[in-house]
């Protein structure tokens, strides 16, 4: 099977994230690795870099990884998280100027039609 490109959710909110995953395993099935974030490790709302990196290296996929995020906390620790890879596979991850939620379920398609990682950044963010 192909490297597809795989998806990071990355909420201040777990149930926002979880809820993500959840649409776009009912939209796409299993064809792409998808996993959400969200929330700080003692549950509260926020992100967290740490479990933002762990996500990332958990589906990493020579395809690429595209991030979604909800607020700009998210963004920042997820760019700090991506600084934090080793230089190639953070050549190979990419965030989406997106809404989560329909820009996951975009990227998610593309992705499970083989798309590459840019095409799939494009497709989240031209929703």
């Amino acid at each position: 099977m192909t490297a597809r490109v795989s998806l990071v959710i990355v909420s201040h909110s777990p149930g926002i994230a979880r809820g993500t995953v959840d649409m776009v395993r009912q939209m796409v099935g299993d064809e792409i690795a998808v996993v959400g974030v969200g929330g700080r490790p003692d549950g509260s709302l926020g992100t967290d870099c740490p479990m933002i990196r762990a996500a990332i290296e958990s589906v990493y996929s020579k395809a690429g990884v595209a991030v979604l995020v909800d607020l700009g906390g998210a963004e920042t620790n997820s760019e700090m998280a991506i600084e934090q890879l080793p230089p190639a596979w953070a050549d190979r991850v990419t965030i989406c100027d997106a809404a989560i939620v329909e820009g996951a379920i975009m990227a998610a398609t593309e992705a499970a039609a083989g798309a590459d990682l840019d095409a799939v950044r494009r497709a989240a963010e031209e929703y």
